[in-house]
């Protein structure tokens, strides 16, 4: 699961940061400072989103491996 987290973390984090740096632009907050630190706000926030995808993705393909005939 640690795998699929990573994988997914590169996508997740690149979307959390983009939003993250769009919404601080969006507010008029133009500088380094506010910008870098949305995003790392989202790079951390995309360690426990993708360990919850990860383990949902995890969860459902172990119930349908045990439904099948």
């Amino acid at each position: 699961m640690f795998r699929l987290m990573m994988i997914l973390h590169s996508v997740v984090a690149t979307t959390l940061m983009g939003i993250g740096v769009t919404a601080v632009l969006a507010a008029g907050m133009d500088g380094m400072k506010p910008i870098a630190i949305s995003a790392l706000a989202g790079f951390l926030l995309a360690f426990p989103v993708s360990w919850l995808i990860a383990q949902k993705i995890t969860h459902l393909k172990a119930t349908q491996i045990k439904q099948q005939p």
